[in-house]
């Protein structure tokens, strides 16, 4: 007769905790081969496990050497992808109130000019066709990106953000950090997503959309071959926005740090 063994209230917390954490590293690295990978390496883990259960020593032996080595390979191997996954779950915290107040070190002012100058200089690149990418941060720390760039630490204005991406202008090539209601950062690098996106997005806004996965701002793309606005926020591209929208959104980006 087979002995059942009880499931506690316990143990049910225990599934579901670890079924979140699978998912959230399914949602961290889907899209790329991490999850084939990670397959690939379980299978080896069980074969290490029934191969001890039968008294294989030789061949338990050297499948344990390659586990264990395995797991500092794949550490090195993933770092982007940890590091990605970390970001995400740092970046949750703005849902925890308790939490934000620690952790939020400057605010911004909901200023009406530094809306006008931001969605003036979109516009008018739009029309000429200058391709730019501005990221307007919120909460999160971005100082890995910020540090890649060229410091510039400047007011906002239209004709500064015209200039640094006018294609003569040696800053052109990157994206804008504006933090703190301030350009603090330009030339910077953005991480490109790895998801499936239509062939039809080029690298500005594919650095739009990863840069909106691993943090909370809102990243402006101006496409330099339709003069068309897009708008990347919370791992979605919003293309062909209008003026009146892009106001709208810039504005309430800016109040983020206030609450």
């Amino acid at each position: 007769m087979l002995d059942f063994i009880p499931i506690t209230f316990i143990d049910i917390i225990d599934i579901a905790l670890v079924a979140l954490f699978m998912f959230g590293i399914y949602r961290a690295t889907r899209g790329t081969n991490v999850p084939y990978i990670v397959t690939g390496v379980l299978m080896i883990y069980l074969l290490w496990i029934v191969v001890r259960l039968l008294g294989m020593e030789l061949l338990s032996s050297i499948l344990g050497q390659v586990v264990s080595v395995g797991v500092i390979a794949l550490i090195i191997l993933f770092q982007p992808e940890i590091r990605r996954f970390l970001q995400i779950i740092g970046m949750r915290r703005k849902r925890f109130g308790f939490l934000s107040r620690f952790f939020t070190h400057t605010h911004q002012e909901d200023s009406s000019a530094t809306v006008t100058a931001i969605t003036t200089a979109c516009t008018e690149m739009a029309s000429s066709k200058t391709g730019a990418l501005i990221v307007i941060n919120g909460q999160s720390d971005l100082n890995l990106i910020i540090e890649g760039g060229i410091a510039v630490d400047a007011k906002i204005s239209t004709p500064l953000l015209e200039n640094i991406f006018f294609k003569n202008s040696p800053l052109h090539d990157g994206a804008v950090v504006i933090n703190g209601g301030r350009i603090v950062a330009a030339k910077c690098i953005l991480p490109v997503t790895q998801t499936d996106v239509p062939k039809s997005y080029g690298t500005r806004h594919r650095a739009a959309i990863g840069m909106s996965e691993i943090s909370d701002a809102l990243i402006v793309a101006v496409s330099e071959e339709t003069g068309r606005i897009s708008v990347a926020l919370d791992s979605a591209l919003h293309r062909n926005i209008s003026v009146e929208e892009l106001s709208r959104l810039v504005r309430r980006q800016l109040r983020k740090e206030n609450q």
